[in-house]
């Protein structure tokens, strides 16, 4: 039997390549921050088959289709029609925004997004939270499981929003059915990020809680963008906590660091922290303090199980965050200019806005006897 004609070979040889089969999966928020990053890494993945950019400008994959709106618009459930998964990573956490304005956003946004995806046809929808919905409490055990009760309070930054988030989560299926709702919770995030966690290591000194018994678990956003890569192809569903294998304690987080710690009593350090906030001179209120008082690491089971490892240790981790912050100067939760750090000095800065807090609590005492 002859071989075939070469050019008919060729031919073969370069044939289109089949379609790819995978999911259509639509990204909000992905013109920036965890968005953008998994915009790209969704783009690139020879398992997708498509992805949808959805914010309010445009962002650099020139691979997505990309859609400019605001995502409270009803209008978004038009451009998620064809879509298989929604990833949901349009929130703002900014500590210097108003508190009000971030909840009509994070909250209305996820409403309208859930409504939307049920309306188009979508039938899973990835959240992204945080393992600050479980609480930092002295009797949480180590690490939580992802079942763990959610016992954390409105009073740290944002976390309020992400508990709306979650409640809205478990709403979803029941109002929409055929709709499935994953959570994903990470710990510390780190990469790029701006938090009141992340600035507690811009300090000259790390604040202590006397009596406190911190442990340290960060997540790069890497390996967040690789866990919701797990979920968006449902290699895993329901609430998945990610972040790095273990924990560090306080001493291990000083040593390797370089910063020494500055010990206070847990009425003076809750007490300034709530009155700096109180009139205006930190965007941090006091209930940030306690996610770096008291456990909330996470065991992250369910990624394990479907075969997802991290790919940054904590130590890692905590060395790209201090290489990130370097030259920067924060107190408290407020980060100051270099001139203003340079005046003050490293331990000056804090107990000058400790004092701070003093003289307005003994001025509006003096006013009350008068």
């Amino acid at each position: 039997m002859s071989s075939p004609d070469p050019q008919v070979r060729a031919a073969r040889n370069h044939s289109t390549p089949p379609a790819v089969r995978g999911p259509v999966v639509a990204v909000t928020g992905a013109a920036t921050g965890v968005g953008a990053l998994l915009t790209e890494r969704l783009a690139a993945s020879q398992e997708i088959k498509q992805v949808i950019a959805i914010d309010e400008r445009r962002g650099e994959c020139a691979d997505a289709q990309w859609h400019i709106l605001d995502v409270r618009d009803p209008a978004i459930a038009d451009k998620l029609r064809g879509a298989d998964v929604v990833v949901h990573l349009a929130l703002d956490l900014d500590l210097e925004t108003d508190s009000a304005a971030r909840t009509a956003y994070n909250v209305r946004g996820t409403q309208t997004v859930l409504t939307a995806a049920a309306a188009a046809g979508v039938h899973r929808v990835v959240l992204c939270t945080s393992a600050m919905v479980y609480g930092a409490l002295p009797d949480n055990e180590l690490p939580l499981s992802e079942d763990a009760e959610l016992r954390a309070t409105a009073e740290a930054t944002g976390v309020g929003d992400l508990l709306e988030i979650e409640r809205l989560a478990r709403r979803a299926p029941r109002a929409h059915p055929g709709l499935n709702v994953t959570v994903v919770r990470p710990g510390v995030l780190v990469g790029g990020t701006d938090t009141a966690l992340t600035r507690y290591f811009e300090s000259p000194r790390l604040l202590v809680v006397a009596g406190s018994r911190p442990a340290w678990q960060f997540c790069h956003v890497e390996d967040l963008c690789s866990a919701l890569e797990y979920a968006v192809l449902e290699k895993v569903d329901g609430e998945l906590a990610v972040g790095c294998d273990g924990w560090l304690e306080q001493e291990e987080v000083e040593e390797l660091s370089g910063i020494r710690r500055m010990e206070l009593p847990s009425a003076v350090a809750l007490g300034a922290a709530a009155r700096l906030h109180r009139i205006g001179l930190t965007p941090s209120p006091a209930g940030d303090l306690a996610y770096t008082m008291y456990p909330w690491v996470v065991s992250g089971s369910r990624l394990h199980d479907a075969g997802w490892r991290p790919g940054w240790t904590n130590e890692e981790v905590l060395a790209e965050l201090l290489e990130e912050v370097a030259g920067r100067h924060t107190v408290v939760g407020r980060r100051l200019g270099r001139k203003d750090a340079t005046a003050a000095g490293a331990a000056g800065a804090t107990v000058a806005l400790l004092g701070a807090a003093a003289v307005v609590r003994r001025a509006r005492k003096a006013r009350r006897r008068i």
